[in-house]
């Protein structure tokens, strides 16, 4: 069954390598798109690349290393979720030029034109993808991204708190561990834990069983301290929350701090995803976001960005010289994994049903 995550040989990227999660989410999207612009833009002409990823995504070298090599100045924004990343674009955000999306956000970006199709043989090295990435429910809109790296959500806790934790998304709604206990804040993720809770799809749309994911992520609410992301893993290193909903790779970071820090997926089920490299349609620097893609192509780039970050890597050849590669699920485990899709315009009701549970 699920393991903890297992732990990497190397320090965890110091906090100085990359921007990190202090991205203020309070900004509007619009607001910040507009003055976005001007701020990447640079007045020289000296090759340049705007990143936009999730925080701790890199390995140290991942950057200085791309930049040596190719003389390219890199500048990195992180964000905190696929709908703050595709609220961004949405807003006309300029000045991007390769942005990391999960999956399921794929089609909608594809659909209203934001992502440019990654013009065929421009990436010397895109057979180094695993043939399980390459389409289906774990890549919905081939030849408009690249696979980039995997992973599971699930549960980590501090097993000198909690030596047995119940391996269930129920955890949540115990008051017994009310206090230092925190969930995502990400709509999808917490909505999708409650509906896996009660057997159902994290996909569902049928009003019955997102009112009882409603109900009980509501019923949650009380018992947490905050809902939170990445950020989380500095508080289960400190020992400031016990129990938090967080993706298994970013568990492991937290790991190579704090031994005592585990991980599961819930017996009911759990979401794997899949994240990619995109380029938006605007992108000012189409060459060098192909140049950057490429060089992550690179089986010893990805083999160190997966050791650094403690996810799955797509890239069959950089899996290849991991010494402790983050294992594929197996077929029974694939069995309580679900891949998360579009919802179209019941992504709507999602969103509706997410602000009120923000709200309690």
């Amino acid at each position: 069954m699920f393991p903890d995550v297992p732990g990497s040989t190397q320090p965890r990227p110091p906090a100085t390598a990359i921007s990190r999660r202090d991205f203020v989410r309070a900004t509007a999207a619009a607001g910040a798109a507009a003055g976005l612009a001007p701020a990447l833009a640079g007045c020289d002409r000296s090759p340049r690349l705007n990143l936009y990823i999730w925080s701790d995504y890199l390995a140290p070298d991942t950057v200085p290393g791309f930049e040596r090599e190719t003389g390219i100045h890199v500048t990195v924004d992180t964000f905190e979720s696929n709908e703050e990343l595709a609220a961004k674009l949405l807003a006309g955000a300029q000045g991007y030029d390769v942005v990391v999306p999960s999956a399921y956000v794929l089609p909608g970006l594809v659909s209203q034109g934001l992502l440019l199709p990654i013009p065929s043989g421009s990436l010397a090295r895109l057979d180094n993808i695993a043939p399980v990435f390459r389409g289906g429910a774990a890549n919905p809109a081939p030849g408009f991204a690249v696979p980039y790296h995997w992973g599971i959500s699930g549960i980590a806790w501090r097993k000198d708190k909690i030596p047995v934790l119940p391996a269930t998304w129920g955890v949540f709604l115990d008051p017994a561990h009310a206090g230092p206990m925190t969930m995502m804040d990400d709509g999808r993720e917490v909505l999708g834990a409650m509906l896996r809770l009660r057997g159902h799809s994290i996909n569902s749309t049928e009003p019955a069983e997102l009112e009882q994911a409603r109900v009980d992520a509501l019923a949650a609410r009380p018992n947490l301290r905050a809902y939170v992301s990445a950020p989380v893993k500095g508080q289960l290193v400190s020992g400031d929350v016990w129990i938090a909903q967080l993706w298994n790779g970013d568990a492991a970071q937290a790991r190579q701090e704090q031994a005592d820090i585990a991980w599961l997926a819930p017996a009911e089920g759990a979401a794997i995803w899949t994240d990619f490299l995109a380029i938006p349609a605007n992108a000012p620097n189409v060459r060098e976001a192909l140049a950057f893609i490429d060089h992550i192509l690179r089986p010893d780039v990805d083999a160190a960005i997966a050791t650094a970050t403690g996810y799955g890597s797509c890239n069959a050849a950089a899996t290849a010289l991991l010494a402790d590669p983050v294992p594929d699920p197996t077929p029974e485990e694939m069995e309580r994994l679900e891949y998360m899709h579009d919802l179209g315009q019941a992504t709507e009701l999602f969103d509706r049903i997410w602000t009120e549970i923000k709200a309690g």
